[in-house]
């Protein structure tokens, strides 16, 4: 005899109740600029990963960092201006 057998948790792992709040969405939204330079900075990387990195590409993550760098202290700035503290 064959139990049949409920597929509960893969029916309910995307309802209603399990998507993003608006919180977690404008955190989200704050941290983007922050996403974006990170990805940059992946890409700057990956492009070197077959080959020796040149001149060129040795600036392009040069600046890729700065980016990332920037966006991270941008970010806690602007939290530190929200709780009132500074960075």
């Amino acid at each position: 005899m064959n139990h049949i057998v409920t597929v509960q948790d893969a029916v309910t792992a995307f309802a209603d109740f399990m998507e993003p709040t608006d919180a977690e969405l404008d955190a989200i939204d704050r941290e983007m600029p922050v996403i974006l330079a990170d990805v940059d900075l992946l890409d700057a990387h990956i492009v070197t990963l077959d080959r020796t990195p040149t001149e060129l590409d040795d600036r392009r993550i040069r600046r890729a960092r700065r980016r990332a760098l920037a966006a991270r202290v941008a970010l806690v700035n602007r939290a530190a201006g929200q709780t009132g503290g500074a960075a």
